[in-house]
């Protein structure tokens, strides 16, 4: 029999614990973190297994997690009302697992969703909710939302009375997760590609580090792909947008000539003068390195910067 009580336990302490795990470590988990878990009552608590539907021992029924990994076997995407398709396991709809989410769906029960963006790392979203079964193309609808609606626990007249207002709140949080997704899973790819330093300085400090985009995001050019990313730490980042610093077609660091010829103390003269005509650490993988034609369009906004500084 279900025993909803030890059930809504469970999940509060897993979604404390996640809430205590993103400020110390932010919101890129690692995985062996996840996989640990906390320990209640003695008994200790993993998030995440060796499926992406997971359930620990002590639940009963319901899952308490969905984990989509990095390139792995099953094409979850967001549909065009903004929520998420997650895939059945295998094929056949009446698989335990996918059962579980069937019954998460069926009383309104939260899970945790772990996003992979690099091997190993997650970006974490809670609470989520199984919102629609689609046993025709083997998906569930996932939706994301608030964490004040944890605790609630509805009728059925009051899930038709409020439908609407729940369901566009969901859209609305679904939404900005999945923006956050993409920005997490764009740095992560550009830093692990980069080796976790800059490509300016060679700092190593992963805190201290950003994917910085060549063609900005809000440009067509501007994709979230390793190609236009540099890993950078956050000086020459600052420095590479405001075009202190421009880099050429070629990988070679150019300083702009009135920053070149300015007096300032050791900070300018070590960390930015420095660095003209310097060649960038460059990912292994050539692939992966920076566009041609994405740099060449970046340094021509550089050498109009250029221009209007002299």
């Amino acid at each position: 029999m279900f025993d909803r009580l030890h059930d809504a336990r469970v999940r509060a302490a897993a979604f404390d614990w996640l809430s205590e795990q993103v400020a110390t470590y932010g919101d890129v988990l690692p995985r062996k973190i996840l996989a640990d878990g906390f320990t209640l009552d003695g008994e200790r608590v993993p998030l995440v297994g060796p499926q992406g539907i997971f359930k620990p021992q002590v639940l009963q029924e319901v899952p308490l997690s969905v984990t989509t990994a990095p390139e792995g076997p099953y094409d979850d995407s967001f549909g065009s009302d903004g929520l998420l398709r997650y895939r059945y396991r295998g094929t056949n709809p009446a698989h335990p697992d996918n059962q579980g989410l069937r019954l998460a769906m069926q009383r309104r029960v939260p899970l945790a969703y772990f996003h992979g963006v690099v091997p190993g790392k997650y970006v974490a979203a809670w609470p989520v909710f199984v919102v629609g079964d689609d046993p025709s193309r083997l998906v569930f609808t996932i939706a994301v939302d608030d964490a004040g609606q944890v605790g609630l626990s509805t009728t059925d007249a009051s899930v038709a009375l409020h439908d609407d207002i729940e369901t566009g709140r969901r859209q609305y949080i679904t939404a900005a997760v999945r923006q956050r997704l993409h920005q997490r899973a764009f740095r992560e790819r550009v830093l692990e590609a980069y080796r976790y330093q800059c490509a300016f300085c060679r700092l190593r400090h992963e805190e201290l580090l950003d994917a910085a985009h060549i063609i900005p995001d809000t440009e067509p050019e501007g994709e979230p792909i390793v190609r236009n990313g540099l890993s950078l730490c956050k000086l020459h980042h600052a420095a590479f947008d405001r075009h202190f610093l421009g880099l050429r077609p070629d990988f070679v660091v150019q300083v702009r000539p009135d920053i070149l010829k300015e007096p300032d103390g050791p900070t300018l003269v070590h960390a930015i003068q420095a660095l003209h005509g310097v060649r960038i650490a460059l990912p292994r993988r050539s692939d992966l390195r920076p566009a041609g034609d994405l740099l060449q369009l970046r340094y021509q906004r550089f050498l109009k910067s250029t221009t209007a500084s002299t």
